[in-house]
């Protein structure tokens, strides 16, 4: 049945936020019809970190914005004029800013906001605790959750997390994975037997993340395994210290999105997160799904959320602790046939419970009641 039309509006960015790839190609699934206006911000996360840590910084994000505005508000206005009217309309992540122009563009039409996290929590994970700015944030944050007809986050958590006047309009949309990581993973050729285990990391170094983890617990090993670890970010100073002189690290500061399916897929292990932060208590990382539908094990923090998307699927190790860490990749370098039988067992689960259309399916079922 062919639905819609929905519109995928913002200045949000496809290649550095596949949330919204997820969001797009399930909605589409599903039968809808899914237009997009969309003009990039063109700021990394780590250029809008910059922003939060040095006001001085701010001209650089308000020139950023009205270059994408002035040639995101008049498409929006053309497509207002033009039939059929939208069922809704979607802001894309990092849309706390969007939100209100998109809305007076696009009324009456129902505004979805992928919300995801607070600009205050997103501040206080990357190190920055200034109470004026939280103040600011938290005002921006409640600015955006007011534009909205329905906020959306990715886990329960984090719905309790939103201020209580806005939770009867939230609702759970997983981050899920989209169909280039199944895809990689129905064609992935696992590495041979007597290979050393191979795993890989991927994601911005930020105390969420908990990339100096990963790297004390390749320390320890010392070579046993063969890592990849891509990205950069605040932590990445202490992060290359600790593997200045470990065997077996390949570094890489990016790979294009639609090249680390692929990439990820050729390796035995995926690594989540293992932040101690309230943030990473409160997340599954796309990382974690990610991995799994590529046909990886995935190895991430134990925490309830996900404990709860993964259940035996996954290895856990408690938060913040490169020992643990360093001893489950032991265990599985010396257990190949365990590393099969786990990801075997996690790409199924993934297939059955992470695709774009089964994580769109509570958004669609309200747009139909709205």
């Amino acid at each position: 049945m062919t639905r819609g039309p929905v519109l995928a509006a913002g200045t949000y960015d496809l290649e550095a936020h596949p949330r919204m790839r997820v969001l797009i190609e399930g909605l589409t699934a599903r039968g809808y019809q899914v237009e997009e206006i969309v003009e990039p911000l063109r700021l990394n996360t780590a250029e809008r970190v910059e922003v939060l840590r040095h006001p001085s910084r701010l001209p650089q994000l308000g020139r950023a914005l009205c270059r994408s505005w002035l040639r995101l508000g008049p498409r929006l206005a053309r497509r207002r004029r033009r039939a059929p009217r939208p069922s809704a309309v979607v802001v894309g992540h990092l849309g706390h800013f969007d939100v209100s122009l998109v809305r007076l563009l696009t009324r009456p039409v129902p505004v979805v906001l992928d919300y995801l996290i607070s600009g205050a929590g997103t501040a206080t994970d990357r190190g920055e605790r200034g109470s004026v700015k939280q103040i600011a944030l938290r005002a921006l944050d409640t600015w955006a959750l007011r534009h909205a007809d329905l906020v959306l986050v990715d886990t329960q958590e984090h719905l309790d997390a939103l201020p209580e006047r806005f939770r009867d309009r939230a609702m759970v949309v997983p981050v899920s994975a989209d169909r280039r990581w199944f895809d990689a993973g129905g064609h992935r050729t696992p590495p041979a037997g007597d290979a050393p285990l191979s795993v890989v990391f991927f994601g911005l170094f930020t105390p969420l993340q908990g990339a100096p983890v990963i790297a004390r617990a390749l320390r320890e090993l010392d070579g046993l395994v063969q890592a990849t670890l891509i990205g950069t970010g605040q932590e990445e100073p202490e992060v290359e210290a600790l593997l200045a002189s470990v065997p077996g690290v390949r570094r890489l500061t990016w790979v294009p999105g639609d090249d680390l399916p692929d990439l990820v897929a050729a390796h035995d292990v995926c690594l989540g997160v293992f932040g101690l932060g309230d943030k990473a208590s409160r997340v599954v990382p796309n990382k974690a799904y990610q991995g799994a539908a590529a046909g990886c094990v995935v190895v991430t923090s134990d925490t309830a959320p996900q404990r709860r998307a993964f259940g035996e699927h996954a290895v856990f190790v408690p938060p913040g602790d490169p020992v643990a860490l360093a001893a489950v990749l032991r265990d599985l370098a010396a257990d190949r046939s365990r590393v099969h039988e786990i990801a075997a067992r996690s790409v199924q689960h993934a297939r059955e419970s992470f695709s774009a259309a089964g994580a769109v399916e509570p958004l669609t079922t309200w747009m139909e009641r709205a």
